[in-house]
């Protein structure tokens, strides 16, 4: 067997609190970066505190690099879809707001058409009983957030978070 040389890509979510999402994303094998942050919004270099207010437009997202001759963008979509509710316009678990809001932002029009299918899919597949509000968007800018919301679960352990990782991780 040829042993294939890295390849790569990138991958923008948001999914409500970027935590929770960027801790279970970088448990995925052929994930080799995460980084939290936040993309669609109207001012340049947003800050929590602002971006708290609900009034810049931005979404708290989280930026993954992945090896795509490991894990494809088509299972990291998969795994987007069972890390959140993508019924609840603007709503994760108890945190609400539009920076919560469930949103594809994608790098290529193949990244595209894989998020729209794949949301089409989803949505007739009958597993939700409301129709999916996720927004599948162009990339923007994406800002980094603050230090200490990178890799916040790993450095606080015991920190809120509204995902499951036992149920997502049980297999």
């Amino acid at each position: 067997m040829e042993n294939q040389s890295a390849k790569i890509e990138k991958a923008i979510f948001a999914a409500g609190c970027f935590w929770g999402v960027e801790e279970a994303f970088s448990r995925l094998p052929g994930v080799t970066n995460t980084k939290v942050g936040y993309i669609g919004g109207k001012i340049g270099n947003p800050t929590y505190k602002e971006i708290c207010t609900d009034t810049t437009g931005h979404a708290e997202a989280v930026e993954i690099e992945f090896d795509s001759t490991k894990i494809s963008y088509g299972q990291l979509l998969d795994f987007f879809w069972e890390v959140h509710d993508p019924t609840t316009l603007n709503r994760q678990g108890p945190d609400y707001g539009s920076q919560y809001r469930s949103a594809i932002f994608y790098f290529s029009s193949e990244q595209e058409q894989q998020a729209q299918q794949s949301k089409e899919k989803l949505n007739s597949s009958g597993k939700f009983n409301r129709q999916i509000v996720t927004q599948i968007i162009s990339t923007t800018t994406f800002y980094d957030a603050e230090d200490y919301h990178q890799q916040y679960l790993k450095k606080n352990p015991r920190g809120y978070c509204h995902i499951s990782f036992d149920k997502l991780f049980a297999k």
